[in-house]
């Protein structure tokens, strides 16, 4: 297994957000350890004051963990008087990764050359990574088929964790 730890410092910094702040999030994570792979996405937005906001996401694979840095801008504040940063950092232990899911979007499939190269047509991408960090539970008002029942069914849901 190879390092590749200088071709993620150079996607950081060839993403050009602050590359000195993210790699700094980004190898206080890695704690040591190599990369093994990785994922550099950089996304500018438009705020509800018609600015430009800046945020990068990192992905790392490491031999035993999957670590996840995500680094936003801020305008100044009550709390800083100076545009700012924020970063996040998380770790996940491989053994705790319940599930991976690919959603790819293809436009025109009639003309898809397929052959397995992910590249070829494929115009988007959304990968979902599952370790029981967020569940979510969907509640609404349990009732019965009697249309003149009034009791209290108390409540019916799904619980996503």
């Amino acid at each position: 297994m190879s390092d590749r730890s200088r071709d993620l410092r150079t996607a950081i910094e060839q993403s050009g957000y602050y590359p000195e702040v993210v790699a700094d999030a980004v190898g206080s994570a890695l704690a040591g350890e190599s990369c093994v792979s990785f994922l550099v996405h950089h996304e500018p937005t438009i705020d509800e004051r018609d600015e430009v906001r800046r945020h990068v996401t990192v992905l790392v694979l490491t031999p035993t963990r999957l670590i996840l840095a995500h680094t936003d801008e801020h305008a100044p504040d009550d709390l800083m008087p100076a545009p700012y940063t924020s970063s996040s950092t998380e770790a996940v232990a491989l053994t705790a990764v319940r599930s991976v899911m690919v959603n790819r979007i293809v436009a025109n499939p009639a003309s898809y050359a397929g052959g397995g190269d992910t590249r070829l047509g494929c115009h988007e991408a959304v990968l979902t990574i599952g370790w029981g960090a967020v569940g979510r539970i969907d509640l609404e008002p349990a009732g019965c088929s009697d249309p003149e029942c009034e009791a209290d069914h108390g409540y019916t849901g799904v619980l996503n964790a």
